[in-house]
């Protein structure tokens, strides 16, 4: 049976080359919402981080109808640290949509979700976004995902992929790098090219479960398409695993859901091709298959790729502890990072050998400063170490995880990014012009990228754009130097007085403000030299005869360096963490006594 009334597809693309705006777009011209509606931008980044950082972190599921067909449209992430789930969503659908920016062109993301979907056989359609841009480049860039295609050995029906130029922001498109005036060609691409899903309606049932939502009221929501069958509500199934790690398990699908637009709507039955939900089902994992319970034949699954960085989340034993978070105890830490691997495949949690630390490993810095940054804002208070990259022993070499790093930069930045790279075991493979500015490619090691990032955006005067994605695990590269300069350290517990920083910025650049409240230990400055200076941030002015205290109103400050929460991360050198509240983010030293400080760091000289 072929569904010819079925499309389904993904929209994959680099951070920021439009996908989410697209997606808006054909949502509005499938006549999902009404003419006079009132509809938020990238209505399809429904959490309040994603709207922030404007990414996306979790795939989104959508339908549009288009000359009575449905398109089932999943909304994929961009950034690498959320691969795993580019990698198990291409698993739904028969197609894809590979979104590419008219300036940019293919980026380090685009390479790596391509090679994804081209080794599963996908048909690829070719968007060509933002061609309104004043330094657009459309040709160029189609000559460049061209080359990408046949570097990543695409077959010669891909190699022949139709050419799609959008601009989405507006809601056109067309064949020709002109302006269009609607997506019409773009709708008219996914019928006519993207084949419809077939298979057995009569056969037993097989679905693979590519993604998992939650609901406190449900439990697991197990989200994926039918490959094989029928399946209907309260019907008795298996739950299987390919790889043999479970048991097949008895159970039923209480409720089954499809994408309407962004609605779920329960269905009785859904059939070969349908992307549905099914809830009821207890200990689901992406991965399994539902089977029919006559005839047990669990699906092949992709093998997401594994964790590369970890960092240690403590229980906050900080002198300001508890103050002002509402969940505190190692216990409500546990849960929530447990409760967390319901949903994020790529995530890790490990015990440790105490109750108050857990090991946490992702795929990157950014996939776990997204959960630091969700938790806090559920109320959640404890701390994190600085991060740290996974090795592993590879035919008896110890191996490291390699990034490949594209950097565009004005000319005159060139050579101090080239000499920082080189300082942290960055090997060139590629430089070349794109438009009036120049490209360079490296392989660093995954650990050399720490803290580099405040690094560049100074080296290139904030113009410069850098992407990484991981390579792969090569040998071991020898050391590289964290950070060079020191900290400065908070002498005692306090107020920090306009006074005590003033004489305290002659060390170098302050982090808070005055009035902020400090403890001994906690960092408050960057050192100008290697080593870290303490200084009394809290003192006061003695008052005399002849001068008050009032007069600090005088003095100068040079306005503090406020750090976001990744900055703060890439900061932290090895004797460093971070205390992470709902309303603050406090670096200190992990042993906050000076003078055990001091005996440490003679016993490890």
């Amino acid at each position: 049976m072929i569904c010819e009334k079925l499309r389904n597809i993904a929209i994959i693309a680099h951070v920021d080359h439009g996908k989410t705006t697209l997606v808006d777009e054909m949502l509005k011209q499938g006549g999902v919402f009404r003419e006079n509606q009132v509809v938020s931008d990238r209505v399809m980044d429904s959490n309040d981080l994603e709207r922030e950082r404007g990414i996306t972190i979790l795939a989104k599921n959508t339908a549009v109808k288009y000359e009575d067909v449905k398109i089932n449209i999943v909304d994929t992430p961009g950034h690498a640290d959320f691969g795993g789930e580019v990698e198990r969503i291409l698993k739904m659908v028969n197609g894809v949509l590979l979104l590419v920016d008219a300036f940019e062109g293919p980026m380090p993301q685009t390479r790596f979700v391509l090679q994804k979907a081209l080794e599963m056989g996908h048909r690829v359609i070719i968007v060509v976004n933002k061609i309104d841009r004043p330094d657009a480049r459309p040709m160029e860039v189609v000559d460049e995902v061209l080359e990408l295609l046949m570097d990543l050995d695409a077959t010669d029906e891909q190699l022949d992929s139709p050419v799609i130029f959008a601009s989405a922001r507006n809601g056109l498109a067309s064949l020709t790098p002109e302006n269009g005036t609607d997506l019409k060609p773009l709708f008219d691409a996914i019928i006519n090219y993207i084949q419809p899903p077939e298979g057995d309606e009569s056969a037993p049932l097989q679905m693979l479960v590519s993604s998992i939502d939650y609901n406190d009221y449900v439990g697991r929501i197990a989200v994926g398409r039918i490959e094989r069958g029928t399946l209907k509500q309260g019907q008795e199934i298996v739950l299987s695993d390919y790889h043999n790690n479970r048991q097949p398990t008895k159970a039923k699908a209480v409720n089954i859901y499809q994408f309407e637009g962004l609605s779920k709507v329960p269905v009785t039955e859904a059939s070969v091709g349908d992307i549905v939900c099914v809830s009821g089902i207890e200990g689901v994992t992406i991965g399994d298959t539902l089977c029919a319970a006559d005839a047990i034949e669990p699906l092949p699954f992709v093998k997401i790729s594994e964790p590369t960085v970890e960092m240690t989340f403590m229980v906050n034993d900080s002198p300001f502890a508890g103050r002002e978070g509402k969940f505190v105890t190692s216990r409500n830490i546990r849960d929530r990072l447990y409760k967390e691997l319901l949903k994020d495949v790529s995530l890790r949690v490990e015990d440790t050998d105490t109750t108050e630390a857990f090991k946490v490993s992702g795929r990157g810095e950014m996939h776990l400063t997204i959960l630091i940054e969700t938790m806090r804002r559920e109320g959640y208070e404890f701390q994190v170490s600085t991060p740290k990259v996974l090795f592993r022993e590879i035919d008896g070499v110890l191996c490291e995880p390699v990034e490949r790093l594209i950097v565009d930069v004005p000319e005159e930045s060139m050579g101090s990014v080239m000499s920082q790279m080189g300082v942290r075991k960055g090997e060139m493979q590629h430089m070349g012009k794109v438009g009036n500015r120049t490209r360079l490619e490296f392989l660093v090691p995954a650990r050399g990228l720490f803290g580099y990032r405040n690094e560049f955006l100074t080296e290139t005067k904030g113009e410069g754009i850098m992407n990484s994605i991981f390579d792969s695990y090569q040998p071991y590269k020898g050391d590289i130097p964290r950070r060079a300069n020191g900290s400065l350290i908070a002498f005692e517990t306090g107020e920090a007085t306009t006074y005590g920083l003033f004489n305290s910025q002659d060390s170098g650049p302050m982090f808070i403000d005055p009035a902020t409240p400090v403890y001994a230990g906690m960092i408050v400055g960057e050192s100008l030299r290697s080593n870290d200076i303490v200084v009394n941030v809290c003192k006061k002015k003695h008052m005399t005869a002849i001068r008050s205290s009032g007069h600090d109103d005088a003095l100068r400050l040079v306005p503090p360096r406020k750090f976001s929460l990744e900055q703060a991360i890439e900061f932290l050198a090895e004797d460093e963490i971070m205390e992470v509240t709902p309303q603050s983010i406090r670096l200190r030293k992990t042993e906050l006594d000076h003078s055990k400080r001091m005996k440490n760091l003679m016993r490890n000289k």
